[in-house]
């Protein structure tokens, strides 16, 4: 227990008897994360998933498959330039309506200035939060920009709700 003195109550039936290794009592790290004497580590620790940036470079480069991005993707940290209102600011000097959204706050910073305002959301928040009608560009001045327009953030978004719901 935290915040009091465990042995206030020297005859307390419901105090364990001694520190116990992981939760409830059950085997695993100890209670500031370090691990029972004896617990061996892994040799080949998990790889990390690729950012968004890196899904965006090997998409564009086409050595990366549609779902596979698309997974990437609704899983990221997305940063969008802001106003002074709620909401995505849109572009509308393109063929449909478009939201400038980047894969980091260097490539947000490279389009929008170094004091510029911004929120970040997820790619699954992008897709449940952007307009009927409007797509989205990626990275709009970095080296491999991405534009997906209406048309394929419904595809997007059926993907998504597949993904989620069977």
């Amino acid at each position: 227990m935290y915040g009091y003195d465990q042995n206030a109550y020297p005859g307390d039936p419901y105090q364990q008897a001694g520190p116990q290794p992981g939760m409830n009592g059950m085997p695993g790290p100890g209670p500031y994360g370090e691990q029972p004497p004896g617990a061996q580590q892994s040799l080949y620790p998990e790889p990390s998933p690729p950012s968004l940036a890196d899904a965006v470079r090997a998409f564009t480069t086409g050595s990366m498959a549609v779902e596979d991005f698309q997974a990437i993707f609704i899983t990221s940290k997305v940063h969008c330039p802001r106003g002074d209102r709620p909401g995505f600011l849109a572009l509308h000097n393109t063929p449909t309506p478009v939201i400038p959204m980047f894969s980091s706050l260097k490539e947000l910073r490279r389009y929008a200035g170094k004091d510029s305002k911004y929120f970040t959301v997820t790619g699954a928040e992008v897709l449940d939060l952007l307009p009927t009608g409007y797509g989205f560009a990626l990275d709009m001045e970095g080296e491999h920009r991405m534009v997906f327009d209406a048309k394929a953030v419904e595809q997007m978004v059926d993907f998504t709700m597949r993904r989620m719901y069977g």
